[in-house]
């Protein structure tokens, strides 16, 4: 089923909206939030969380693409679980994932001084934009998707080894493009 009818479903009001999002997106949506939780328990309920988040904003939303829509809202109700239970136990593939990233982020405490959030995203989007295909998705699997070195070489069919020095590389540029652009970066 399109993104559109099941965004009609919706508007609809039929509980149908739910089954079809679910068969369509479900199993992303679970990997996302498992990826970030490390339990397939808790990926269920953030996921069943966010269907009643978009039967709650759909009307009057009509999000397009529904996936990156759905996606957002496991994601930030996934980030928000994760941060609950961080002090009780912590989640090396997500603490990895982020220590990565570490030294081409803006630093917290000048970011307000320097750039604001949107201003950000659009030089986060201007390098993203720059990357070849295979290297977004590179990216994006590892840093949105929080997906392991080896299930992001088993989708673009490269060695472990590969996706790794492709991502230091692309952090590089990013940190490179986030300095030219007076960014401060930490590390």
């Amino acid at each position: 089923m399109q993104d559109d009818e099941i965004i009609s479903l919706f508007f609809a009001r039929s509980e149908d909206a739910i089954r079809q999002l679910d068969v369509q997106y479900g199993r992303t949506c679970r990997s996302l939030s498992h990826n970030i939780l490390g339990s397939w328990q808790d990926a269920e309920e953030c996921v069943n969380d966010a269907y009643l988040g978009a039967w709650n904003t759909i009307p009057p939303q009509k999000p397009s693409p529904l996936l990156a829509y759905i996606c957002k809202i496991v994601r930030n109700l996934s980030l928000r679980r994760f941060r609950d239970k961080m002090a009780i136990k912590r989640n090396a593939h997500f603490d990895v994932a982020l220590q990565e990233l570490e030294g081409c982020l803006p630093s917290s405490d000048t970011l307000d001084d320097q750039i604001d959030a949107k201003e950000l995203a659009a030089v986060i989007k201007q390098f993203l934009d720059s990357l070849s295909v295979e290297n977004r998705v590179i990216f994006l699997r590892r840093y949105w998707f929080l997906d392991s070195y080896r299930e992001i070489a088993r989708r673009v069919g490269l060695t472990e080894k590969t996706v790794s020095v492709r991502l230091v590389r692309i952090r590089q540029k990013l940190k490179a493009l986030l300095e030219e652009k007076d960014v401060p970066v930490s590390g």
